[in-house]
This record gives C-alpha cells, structure tokens and sequence, in this order.
C-alpha cells in the first residue's frame, strides 16, 4: 500500500553571490583584440558584494581610454554578473587611475602570451 504522494522538495535557497564567484563569471568576458579574459588581463580593478549579494560593483579600466570598444565591453561585464543567481543591480565604473600595465597587472599566463617576460 503506498501513501500520499511526497510533496516535491524544496530546493535549497542559493548561497549569496561572493567576489569570488563575480570573478569567475567575469573571466567569460574576453578583450576583443587581445583576445584574453578581462580578469586575466587585469583590467578588472575591483568588485564590491552586498552583504546579501544582490548588488553588486565592479571597478574595471581598459587597455586604452580609446579603446573602440570599450561601451561594449563595459556592458558584457554587467552582463556577466547580472546572470549570477540572485543578483539585481550591477554598477560598472570605468576607472583609469592606476593607469593599466600589462607588465604588473596581468596574469603570469597573460605575460607569457603576450610576450611580456
């Protein structure tokens, strides 16, 4: 004899979204001429977390203040952190001070694709 039928189980909530987790999403994001991940690169400076993780801000520079796509750019990493479960504002600022290098800024794999060793 079988019982009522279990109620479907409820799924266990989402952890809040971490720096950590913002970063890896971030790497998706890939310079368009260099063809590197903008994390790898070092052109993201910083990212904020709200204590609940719905909000987030992200610090980013690019290789150049010409950069002929740098809106779309900027846009992609909002994109990316948006996606992340749970989150419902995302502010990008485009900073330029410290100015990027990629000789100190960049991955030690970055350095080596680009030559920079």
């Amino acid at each position: 004899m079988t019982g009522a039928p279990e109620p479907p189980k409820a799924s266990e909530p989402e952890a809040p979204v971490t720096k950590e987790k913002v970063y890896e999403a971030l790497k998706t994001v890939v310079d368009w001429e260099i063809s590197q991940s903008l994390v790898d690169l070092g052109l993201i400076y910083g990212v904020d977390v709200s204590a609940d993780g719905k909000a987030i801000t992200i610090r980013m520079t690019l290789t150049t203040p010409y950069c002929p796509y740098g809106p779309q750019m900027v846009e992609q990493v909002r994109q990316a952190a948006a996606k992340l479960p749970g989150v419902g504002s995302v502010d990008v600022q485009l900073v330029w001070d410290p100015p990027w290098n990629p000789k100190t800024m960049a991955s030690d794999a970055v350095k080596d694709i680009l030559g920079l060793w």
